[in-house]
């Protein structure tokens, strides 16, 4: 069958490659499986469920919870009644949620955990449009979501066929607030066949299929996994759920999944990691590590340094890099990386060891994906985020300005028809607010974004991102960021990656005690200082940084100052850190 609306996947899958584990979560240590009967009986019988309780077509109805199961049913079931789901981050605060809930105009709240349930109730105490919040765990005192099941009953799932008919490809499927790093969250509308074009068109890059399993574990609420777990959904790959960020070292290996999607955060911890337990190695096996690191470091997917190399590789990917193959589950196709930049040395090594990744780039606002590097090692350039996918069009404007154009695009801002037009001109093309290039006349090559660029007061462009990312390539580096904008010279917060740090410490016979006392010793900051000066060699001058100040605490999404997307809020960092970076330029 055609599948013109995201739900038609569901019935898709049962018509073509019925599956045993269409999902699967671990409950009570035991990996319990659903089948893709079960999926769409368990949709369809919320939808009817939805439908009792009063929800109508455009209706909206609120989404908040970590991966799981049920976050797939009700997405699902709220589809088919033709309301629109508005998915949540389970890590935003009381506040967010208020303003989001009743911005949105939600009438009925599905949420996961007695946390959150309370979270969500204090934030809708004033708002009357909310009719009822149901919880997927039992709460106390919450109602619990086979309450909201059983209003369907004795209901005959043929009588959901009118309802699902009078859904089209053009409705509204989902309004997805972005946390942006700057001003109130914009709600992005996004109908059906924005997400149906935009999974059709990457599919046929992901080497996947009906006899593969991927693990899930970044939130289902962010439309990059959202899509991906569509395109599994379309090919029949069973989704396995993580049981949570910490424990996806041993769900990988639990389930041996062939693929999963990440950001480029955990791929540099899992990196980190096993350069760490290299470290602890001694006599040959040490040295083996890190020769086979360093032919790593080398490799590339277009060319070979030669037949002296090749040979060398063969011989470490047999000694050392199939056991990073075997902390990945011993199955893994392909890695998806996107949402941020990923550093070309982790690509480079990660392909050294046999490990494909595929980066890729695109935004909530355009379904998201835009571009991505190929599975294949001709059509994948490290460093760049690959070619455009089927039927999505690039344009690099006068200024630098990556604008793309396509069906995926979004209809627009909710309620903000205003800041609509500022993103898509009349012609149609979205402006993304990145600054790139096309390497080849092909491969999309992401700079900055547009917005984050400064300028000195020598009047040089500075764009930060590209010296962050080459400056968090050290170990011991785990948050950077640069400012300096009205100023002589670029300057860097830096907090340490605290692991890395002691690590350095113990081989160095260096005494740790705290974090706070460490980052004031002359030695640690000569170190940090050494790694500053190694970055600054490949900038040009004016983009060099002069000066840094080490932090103790990590900048999170609970104490304000990153997005749920893990990306650094800059105005908030410089408003907390105001008097820290004004003494940097002082006395300069």
């Amino acid at each position: 069958m055609k599948v013109t609306r995201v739900f038609d996947l569901l019935t898709n899958q049962l018509q073509q490659f019925p599956q045993p584990d269409c999902l699967a979560a671990k409950i009570n240590g035991e990996w319990v499986k659903y089948s893709t009967q079960q999926v769409l009986d368990t949709a369809n019988r919320l939808s009817l469920a939805l439908i009792k309780s009063g929800i109508r077509k455009d209706d909206k109805v609120a989404l908040i919870s970590m991966n799981r199961p049920e976050w797939t049913f009700s997405d699902y079931g709220i589809q088919q009644t033709g309301a629109v789901s508005v998915p949540l981050y389970p890590t935003i605060t009381v506040e967010d949620y208020r303003y989001i809930l009743k911005d949105s105009e939600a009438k009925l709240i599905l949420v996961s955990t007695e946390d959150l349930y309370n979270k969500v109730k204090e934030a809708v105490a004033d708002l009357p449009g909310v009719q009822e919040i149901y919880t997927f765990d039992r709460v106390p005192g919450a109602k619990h979501w086979s309450e909201l099941l059983q209003l369907a009953d004795g209901e005959d799932p043929a009588t959901l066929e009118p309802y699902k008919a009078d859904v089209t490809p053009n409705d509204l499927l989902s309004i997805i607030y972005t946390s942006g790093t700057t001003g109130a969250p914009k709600g992005v509308m996004l109908s059906h066949n924005n997400l149906v074009s935009n999974f059709t068109n990457v599919k046929p890059f992901v080497p996947v299929n009906q006899e593969h399993r991927a693990l899930s574990f970044l939130p289902l609420c962010h439309i990059y996994e959202r899509m991906v777990s569509c395109i599994y959904f379309s090919v029949g790959v069973s989704i396995y759920f993580a049981e949570s960020i910490e424990k996806v070292g041993d769900n990988l290996r639990e389930v041996g999944p062939h693929i999963f999607v990440t950001v480029p955060r955990l791929l540099e911890k899992v990196y980190d990691k096993i350069v760490a337990k290299g470290g602890e190695l001694t006599g040959v096996k040490k040295g083996l590590f890190f020769w086979a690191l360093a032919l790593g470091q080398k490799y590339d997917t277009r060319t070979s340094p030669g037949f002296l190399y090749d040979t060398q590789l063969k011989l470490a990917r047999k000694l050392i890099f199939s056991k990073w193959q075997d902390a990945l589950g011993g199955n893994v196709k392909v890695i998806v990386s996107g949402g941020a930049a990923l550093q070309p040395r982790l690509a480079r090594v990660f392909w050294g060891a046999n490990i494909r990744i595929m980066e890729g780039y695109g935004l909530t606002e355009t379904s998201p994906v835009i571009a991505v590097n190929r599975y294949e090692p001709e059509n994948n350039v490290i460093g760049t985020v690959g070619p455009a996918i089927n039927n999505v069009e690039i344009k690099i404007a006068q200024d630098g300005e990556i604008l793309t154009r396509s069906e995926s695009v979004m209809v627009g801002y909710y309620k903000r028809p205003d800041l609509t037009a500022e993103v898509i001109d009349p012609d149609g093309w979205f402006h993304t607010g990145d600054i790139g290039e096309l390497v080849e006349g092909k491969f999309l090559k992401i700079t900055d974004r547009k917005k984050e660029m400064f300028k000195t007061s020598g009047g040089k462009y500075i764009a930060p991102q590209l010296i962050e990312n080459k400056l968090k390539e050290s170990l011991v580096v785990e948050q950077v960021m640069v400012v300096g904008e009205g100023e002589k010279f670029p300057s860097a917060l830096i907090v340490p990656a605290y692991e890395g740090l002691k690590e350095w410490c113990r081989i160095r016979n260096v005494p740790y005690s705290t974090d706070e006392e460490m980052i004031k010793k002359p030695e640690v900051i000569a170190k940090f200082q050494k790694e500053v000066d190694r970055m600054n060699e490949h900038l040009a001058q004016y983009e060099r940084i002069k000066k840094f100040v080490l932090l103790p605490k990590l900048w999170s999404v609970e104490t304000g100052e990153m997005t749920p997307k893990l990306s650094i809020k800059r105005k908030v960092i410089t408003t907390n850190y105001r008097e820290l970076i004004d003494s940097l330029y002082r006395t300069a």
